[in-house]
């Protein structure tokens, strides 16, 4: 899980061109959005996209987005019981 989580950190600052921030200031309980990584809608999107693209996993409930996205934590949880790829 750890692996995953290190590797969601450098997809996330690679695909969302997060110049600011390095990866080894996410924190694995830190908000993706709001006071957290302060990440937006558009966001949002690309990543479905790179969860559809590297682990083969459709979302197709925003709400279910919302509670995917909170942090790594949340994210690696879902991809790791989830992924197809």
């Amino acid at each position: 899980m750890e692996e995953l989580k290190a590797e969601l950190k450098n997809k996330i600052v690679e695909v969302l061109n997060l110049e600011d921030i390095s990866v080894d200031e996410i924190q694995d309980h830190d908000p993706l959005f709001g006071d957290g990584l302060g990440l937006d809608s558009i966001d949002a999107l690309e990543l479905i996209v790179l969860m559809d693209k590297d682990y083969g996993i459709k979302l197709s409930d925003p709400k279910e987005g919302k509670t995917i996205f909170q942090s790594i934590e949340t994210m690696a949880q879902y991809i790791g019981a989830n992924r197809t790829k």
